[in-house]
């Protein structure tokens, strides 16, 4: 199963493929394949948060901001190490911070809804 995140949606993204200090707006579509995911988490911000966009200008995630927290499977994150004489596999574990402001929860629950069809409660 995909899922769709859209652009202009207002939801903010932090991935491997920026510092752990930024984050960025979802400006184009993308799917995330959930059969890659190995652990998803759902929580809120405690406090207020500063984070930078890729200018260096201060973002403020307030408090209670929802973030969904996906970490890929291995298999999503093998690559083959070309400065090895053998070409070893590596394996970095990917992972994908979505970020919903308070006043944008709408996107939140549709997603979390989505991904909490795949779990068995027991």
């Amino acid at each position: 199963m995909f899922i769709k995140i859209k652009k202009n949606s207002g939801i903010s993204m932090q991935h491997n493929g920026v510092d752990k200090r930024h984050i960025v707006p979802v400006t184009s579509n993308f799917l995330l394949n959930l059969n890659l995911v190995a652990e998803a988490s759902f929580y809120t911000l405690k406090e207020t948060k500063i984070r930078y966009d890729l200018e260096q200008h201060a973002i403020e995630l307030p408090m209670h901001t929802a973030v969904i927290h996906l970490h890929m499977n291995y298999i999503y994150a093998l690559s083959h190490d070309a400065k090895s004489k053998n070409h070893n596999q590596v394996a970095e574990r990917q992972y994908y911070k979505l970020f919903f402001r308070p006043e944008n929860l709408e996107p939140y629950l549709e997603l979390r809804a989505a991904i909490e069809t795949q779990v068995a409660n027991l």
